[in-house]
């Protein structure tokens, strides 16, 4: 280990005096990726082996990612990364596959929807083939199988199935020994991701009941209920998840609430960025980006990320959300305030991730 890491500090070394950067073997992606895009060591290279269609406006990936790759837990995200019109574009998917999967074959799956405007999502859709290479991050998040085993129910929406699938797969597989409840909301019944899968799931394995619910297909909505809950044995005792859209997780946590179910046992992640009631009045400033030699004015309706953009500057990011922290940067001076939660900074020096953080005044960055 001592070896290992005195080479890497030598690496490094090397790579400040050559190239100006702590990991110079990216220097020469461009050279390979011509020879082999899987050479490329800016990112895990992920090779398309198979693009399904779940739905008219759903896909899903099959991919082999270079074994390099650290693989992940059941639940779980990664970003990857693709060349749109010539521009780099990150985005955060879950990985609908099992571990056991990466773990057996060296294969995982992402399952996205189509969305409307969406960048990524549609180019995915429209150009990605088999036999393309993608860029892969290493897998994040707290959206976690419960160890020991505890009874469990997820409630999702639409595409909020694709990390529940990977549990659902896994738990399958470990045989994991509690009641395990899906309540799973689509618009229709042509609209159910991997219908196929989850009805073999259910044959298998003896733990799970299964509900898909279509909330379009009568005359009014038909939406989350507080029978959907009375129908669940146990609810109390349940860890519960939440996947989909902001108005399900919020019908959701309410019903859930009144039943008296402890905030500890909801677990959530989003598809889409939840924002606290901030008063805007307050917030806006001078943003100082002081690598850049930079500063630039805020008017309190835009976060750091989206400031530091409009000034032409490129931080490094992912997700967009607060989940991945790959935007996370040094905050020199200056109140931040965190646009999930409402809750604001300290006045001095400290980490702050910029695609959630709004400006309460001047903020210097170290950017």
């Amino acid at each position: 280990m001592l070896a290992r890491n005195t080479q890497h500090k030598a690496l490094q070394w090397l790579g400040r005096q050559l190239f100006n950067r702590n990991d110079p073997e990216v220097f020469f992606d461009p050279l390979l990726e011509r020879i082999n895009p899987m050479w490329v060591q800016e990112y895990t290279p992920a090779r398309v082996e198979q693009v399904l269609s779940e739905t008219h406006d759903t896909k899903t990936l099959v991919l082999k990612p270079a074994r390099r790759w650290s693989g992940f837990s059941a639940g779980q995200h990664v970003n990857i990364c693709v060349e749109v019109d010539g521009v780099r574009r990150n985005r955060t998917f879950s990985l609908s596959s099992s571990p056991l999967l990466w773990r057996d074959q060296g294969l995982v799956t992402l399952t996205f929807k189509r969305l409307p405007g969406g960048l990524v999502t549609n180019w995915l859709h429209d150009h990605l083939q088999t036999g393309a290479v993608i860029g892969m991050g290493e897998a994040f998040g707290d959206f976690l199988i419960p160890e020991p085993a505890r009874p469990v129910l997820f409630i999702a929406g639409g595409s909020g199935i694709t990390p529940v699938l990977s549990q659902l797969e896994t738990m399958a597989a470990q045989d994991y020994r509690a009641p395990v409840t899906l309540l799973y909301f689509v618009r229709t019944r042509e609209d159910v991701i991997a219908r196929e899968k989850l009805r073999a799931l259910e044959a298998r394995y003896s733990a799970l009941t299964l509900n898909i619910i279509a909330t379009n297909e009568s005359e009014e909505p038909r939406y989350l209920r507080d029978r959907d809950l009375e129908a669940v044995p146990g609810i109390k005792a349940r860890q519960v998840y939440l996947c989909g859209p902001k108005g399900l997780m919020d019908l959701a946590r309410d019903l859930l609430y009144r039943r008296g179910i402890a905030d500890s046992d909801i677990h959530s992640t989003f598809f889409s960025v939840p924002t606290a009631d901030l008063d805007r009045a307050t917030l806006g400033g001078e943003v100082q980006f002081e690598t850049s030699q930079l500063e630039v004015g805020s008017e309190g309706d835009a976060t750091l990320l989206e400031i530091a953009e409009a000034a032409g500057l490129t931080p490094r990011h992912g997700c967009r959300m607060g989940i991945c922290h790959q935007c996370s940067c040094r905050k020199t001076t200056g109140t931040v305030i965190n646009r999930l939660t409402g809750q604001a900074s300290g006045p001095g020096e400290e980490n702050v991730q910029l695609c959630i953080s709004v400006p309460r005044g001047p903020v210097s960055l170290d950017l």
